[in-house]
């Protein structure tokens, strides 16, 4: 019995235009494919567009209606969406001297200074390693840094885990300015928040563009950060942006930026916890909230320095949450 039509999404190898396409069988959709694209049957295969795997019959029964397949003609070939890249790169670096060329030509207008900073900013990254990782591939970027670092994404995780350590130490501090009555509470806290700090890596994560799921949150394609302040508007005025992976001068420049708490770190969220600790009268203090807080992007916000405001945020941690709530206990008459 003929299986029944299923829908497909269809590509040739050379360009990004897809088709639909149904059909039952593998054979049936690649003669359709084939008239589709003018492409020859013989010799002609298809494959996933994901990952180049070329498909057989019982294979092809086994596929999701709307799997995106490309159509390989004699001699083509396809390694997965990485044959996509490569193209995009390889059109790119074809043109890269007359975009060089054209970015200085519109360098000489005086009257466009910011737009003059802009294409400076291009030129400048365009002539980096912006994807080298290794640092036998990018000696230069790692000129002054310690020989343990071997790869860019480690000493961007390392210099997270430095700021997280130094706010850790920042809270530990505190503690001379807690009520003496509180303070061994008070220690019991910290304790809990470093084991939970070092559990995650000290949050490192953040600033390592191999970390996708979590670095996706404050970086865009290929490690690009963009400013996310001041803290009481959606984004900066002057859209600040910097890619620390791109060369030497922007991994040291990139170190100015800071990670902003929007409820402040010093003024609310430190002394809210002293005060939540001396003042809890058998309640258990919510520690996990006040982590948050202090090291997790829920109230943390990458800015350049110039957006960094210093005045005061005026905003308090949420009273409802400072102590855990205690479970209800129902008896059954």
């Amino acid at each position: 019995m003929a299986e029944p039509p299923r829908p497909f999404r269809l590509r040739g190898a050379g360009g990004p235009q897809k088709f639909g396409v149904a059909a039952g069988s593998l054979r049936g959709l690649l003669r359709k494919g084939c008239r589709l694209l003018q492409v020859p049957l013989a010799g002609s295969r298809l494959c996933l567009y994901e990952d180049g795997t070329e498909l057989t019959e019982s294979y092809f029964r086994a596929l999701p209606p709307q799997t995106e397949l490309v159509l390989l003609g004699p001699g083509q070939s396809w390694r997965g969406c990485a044959s996509d890249i490569e193209r995009l790169l390889a059109a790119l670096c074809s043109q890269r001297d007359a975009l060089v060329e054209a970015a200085r030509k519109l360098l000489t207008d005086e009257r466009a200074p910011r737009r003059q900073k802009l294409l400076a900013d291009l030129i400048h990254n365009l002539s980096e390693n912006i994807l080298a990782e290794d640092k036998e591939d990018d000696k230069k970027w790692f000129e002054g840094l310690e020989s343990r670092f071997k790869n860019k994404s480690s000493y961007m995780r390392h210099s997270c885990e430095s700021r997280m350590r130094g706010y850790m130490r920042e809270v530990s501090g505190f503690i001379s300015n807690v009520h003496p009555a509180a303070r061994d509470a008070y220690r019991g806290v910290i304790d809990l928040m470093a084991d939970k700090l070092k559990s995650a890596k000290y949050n490192g994560c953040y600033f390592d563009r191999r970390e996708e799921e979590e670095a996706a949150r404050l970086c865009t394609v290929e490690g690009w950060f963009s400013c996310q302040g001041p803290f009481d508007r959606d984004d900066c005025p002057c859209k600040h942006s910097i890619n620390p992976y791109s060369n030497r001068e922007s991994r040291i420049l990139f170190s100015t930026w800071n990670l902003d708490h929007i409820i402040e770190k010093k003024r609310a969220v430190v002394p809210e916890l002293a005060e939540a600790v001396k003042t809890r009268d058998g309640r258990e203090v919510n520690w996990e909230y006040f982590y948050q807080l202090l090291f997790t992007l829920e109230n943390l916000k990458l800015v350049h320095i110039a957006c960094h405001k210093k005045t005061t945020h005026n905003l308090s941690c949420d009273k409802s949450k400072i102590y855990r709530k205690r479970k209800q206990n129902h008896e059954i008459s």
